[in-house]
């Protein structure tokens, strides 16, 4: 890089760090925030883990339920109960939801999922309170989305709700969106199968 670019780079990142260290001087206020995964593409669950993960790291307690995917053995669920007491996990499903065809079932294990999430959610012990699938829960109706949010209104922790097709309200309501857009998956484009470690 000759000298002049050199320079001319230096000046850039100079920019940027004043442009960027006001905005942290900014930011000094703290929330539990209420965090949404949604969108068509692969990922919204694996980061929900990835930031109980990370809350775990500093020894903090986190609470998972997840919905509708009951049927699966998942890897995350296999490697967070090495944690012990940090982590509960629970599991409330029978599977998608075009597995099991049966409503009414879907309804009871979907509150009896929600049951377990209010107890997480109203315990300030949990710094983290991670809602799988529960997106797919409200797209369905399998519980009223006015009660959800009013709870989640109340929080007493960071939460994260994932699922494709998240309601507008939920969205409205949450800190932080993330939605996850699909450009290729080996399943759709290759016929590759779901395998152990990568998908579940």
């Amino acid at each position: 890089m000759s000298e002049n670019s050199q320079e001319t780079y230096k000046r850039k990142m100079q920019k940027r760090k004043e442009y960027q260290d006001a905005l942290v001087e900014q930011a000094n206020k703290e929330k539990k925030l209420l965090i949404v995964h949604t969108g068509n593409g692969k990922g919204k669950s694996t980061a929900a883990f990835g930031t109980a993960v990370r809350s775990l790291g500093y020894g903090y307690k986190v609470g998972i339920v997840q919905f509708i995917k009951g049927a699966w053995e998942s890897g995350e669920q296999k490697a967070l109960e090495r944690f012990g007491d940090l982590v509960r996990y629970e599991v409330k499903g029978g599977g998608f939801t075009w597995d099991t065809q049966n409503k009414e079932a879907d309804i009871r294990e979907a509150r009896a999922g929600w049951e377990i999430a209010l107890e997480m959610i109203n315990d300030d012990s949990y710094h983290l309170v991670v809602l799988d699938e529960l997106n797919i829960v409200l797209r369905y109706d399998y519980l009223p989305l006015d009660e959800v949010l009013e709870t989640l209104a109340k929080r007493k922790n960071h939460v994260i709700l994932t699922g494709r097709n998240a309601p507008e309200k939920l969205i409205e309501a949450a800190d932080l969106v993330t939605e996850m857009k699909q450009i290729k998956h080996p399943f759709r484009e290759q016929n590759i199968m779901a395998q152990k470690g990568i998908e579940f």
